[in-house]
């Protein structure tokens, strides 16, 4: 029975301590979460700059898990390099044993007080930030609650002789302890919770700091490695993040093992509490590991491209670069992702409309398949961000978050729709010109240039609204598509005058040549609720447009001289 209970109540202690820094480092992510990745995005190439914020980020979120998901997704969309990241993550792994020293401090008798006050703080505070803090002090006081339950459901064990055996072996096999921390570990998910058993069978002797050292070693090595597994099947960055904080751990517990006995002695000798003894091993074996690799973080990323090469395509398939589902406990980033996915389907349409006037002046068999191809890329890319933004929503999103999702579901929704104009109606014109062997009038092909030019315009000033997130872009787009459509109306009333006059050219390629006409109107369209949607839903932002910026590089010359080229 005393065993039964015992177990019991240690599977209720560690669920509290679990669910208690879940809930402490959700709320120190929203608190400061936003402010800290924009800290990210801005590092230098100084090595301590990146490891001194690697180590305050994970010291607020007490999560290097945390800190590696936003490390992962601003890797993968480039913001920053695998070198800085890797300098990040050396010092992630130092802000993580914060925890440890916490606990050594004792403060699990006032871990109900804190919970009462979070509590309190919660049910009463009117602005999401307080209610945060509340969220915050009770994941505190839950950890160090599920901790103080531990604590006295061990110190009946001392005296248990199956118990003491058990402690016995791990302390006369340091391969045994390694293992067993590490694989605990894994199935937990947590080196917080494995150092907080560890510390608290050294704070009741019930072992020495030689055998607690082995098991910080497999915590941190277990730790890695559910990284690493969890990273199978994403992105390579996300690979090669959890591949490198693996290789740091085992290379840190390799060249420290021959130094485990006198290091235990030297640390049992200076530090008379064994809870700080554990805390402060655990805080040195990652200082070690940051001093020691980070002046070689440039060799070592090149060893990572190595061991995790990038993904070959299969028959030029295309993929998207930066969906990644492990960010949607992270809502912001994974939708920092969709919109980065976005940018990557607005060139293809760029590339895609840019020669669309060269198959309608000379049909070019193989120009017109590398548009249809485009447009299958288009749809590839438009699926895969459409599943990933839908499965996003179902997560637990505020207002803000869910009103940008939905607003890049249209944005995204539009700019296949352009795809679709372009192939299925203009292309298709195109081809029907060259089957019939007709042409345009010249006065007809300066006409579809000049609406051509306009819409190439008009993407180009929206693809960089979209970019930069830019309202002032996106109210011009607006501007330039009313234009649009009253250029449609003149270039038809044009049309309608040469048929008048009985222009033969004009009258075989009527058809035709309104219905282009019409589909470079209905690309303005969409073009135009793709402004719409950045200024309505995904909350675009007013700054000054210092950058000019630089126009589509084809442009077709026919009518330019007549054009007015706004800001371009």
């Amino acid at each position: 029975m005393v065993w039964e209970s015992a177990v019991l109540s240690m599977i209720g202690g560690m669920g509290l301590l679990l669910y208690g820094m879940s809930l402490l480092s959700d709320g120190l992510q929203k608190i400061a979460g936003k402010r800290l990745r924009e800290a990210l995005t801005s590092l230098t190439k100084k090595r301590l700059v990146a490891l001194g914020l690697g180590t305050l980020i994970t010291v607020l979120f007490q999560s290097s898990t945390a800190t590696t998901v936003i490390l992962v997704s601003l890797t993968s969309a480039q913001i920053i390099t695998l070198r800085q990241t890797l300098a990040v993550i050396l010092g992630a792994d130092i802000g993580t044993t914060i925890t440890a020293q916490l606990i050594a401090l004792k403060v699990t008798e006032i871990s109900l007080p804190v919970v009462g006050l979070g509590a309190v703080i919660t049910f009463y505070a009117k602005t999401h930030r307080y209610k945060r803090i509340g969220q915050v002090l009770i994941g505190f006081g839950l950890l160090f609650l599920g901790l103080k339950i531990m604590a006295d459901t061990m110190y009946p064990l001392k005296n248990d002789p199956m118990f003491a055996k058990i402690l016995l072996h791990l302390s006369g096999s340091p391969v045994l302890a390694l293992g067993v921390a590490a694989i605990f570990t894994f199935l937990v998910a947590s080196s917080a919770a494995t150092i907080g058993i560890i510390m608290l069978l050294a704070m009741q002797h019930l072992i020495t700091l030689e055998p607690a050292i082995y098991m910080l070693f497999g915590a941190n090595i277990g730790t890695a490695f559910t990284a690493v597994l969890s990273s199978i099947g994403s992105s390579r960055e996300s690979q090669r993040v959890a591949t490198a904080h693996l290789l740091f751990k085992v290379a840190g517990v390799l060249l420290f093992i021959p130094f485990v006995s006198p290091l235990a002695k030297i640390i049992s000798s200076l530090i008379p509490s064994p809870g700080f003894r554990v805390a402060n091993m655990h805080t040195f074996f990652n200082v070690a590991i940051a001093t020691l690799f980070l002046p070689f973080i440039n060799q070592f990323a090149r060893l990572l491209e190595l061991i995790v090469p990038e993904k070959k395509d299969i028959n030029g398939e295309i993929r998207p670069k930066y969906l990644d589902e492990t960010l949607f406990s992270t809502p912001e980033l994974a939708i920092g992702m969709a919109a980065k996915e976005i940018m990557h389907v607005s060139d293809h349409v760029m590339d895609m409309a840019k020669p669309i006037y060269s198959l309608l002046k000379t049909y070019d068999p193989d120009l017109a398949e590398n548009v249809k191809k485009k447009e299958n890329d288009i749809d590839i890319l438009v699926n895969a961000t459409n599943k990933y933004l839908t499965r996003l929503l179902r997560q637990q999103l505020t207002r803000d978050e869910f009103n940008k999702a939905m607003g890049l579901i249209h944005i995204i929704r539009d700019y296949e729709y352009i795809g679709d104009v372009i192939e299925k109606n203009i292309l298709y014109k195109a081809e029907g010109k060259y089957a019939n062997n007709v042409d345009f009038s010249a006065e007809g092909h300066k006409d579809i240039i000049t609406m051509h030019n306009k819409v190439i315009e008009l993407l180009h000033v929206v693809n960089t609204a979209f970019a930069t997130n830019s309202c002032m872009l996106a109210e011009k787009a607006k501007s330039l598509q009313e234009d649009i459509v009253d250029l449609e109306f003149r270039l038809r009333m044009s049309h309608i005058a040469r048929l008048q006059k009985g222009a033969k050219e004009t009258e075989n390629t009527t058809f035709i040549h309104m219905d282009v006409i019409n589909a470079y109107l209905r690309i303005s369209e969409h073009l135009r609720n793709i402004a719409m949607a950045l200024t309505d839903e995904v909350s675009c932002t007013w700054h000054d447009e210092a950058l000019i910026l630089t126009p589509p590089s084809e442009v077709w010359e026919g009518n330019r001289n007549n054009q007015h080229h706004t800001g371009f």
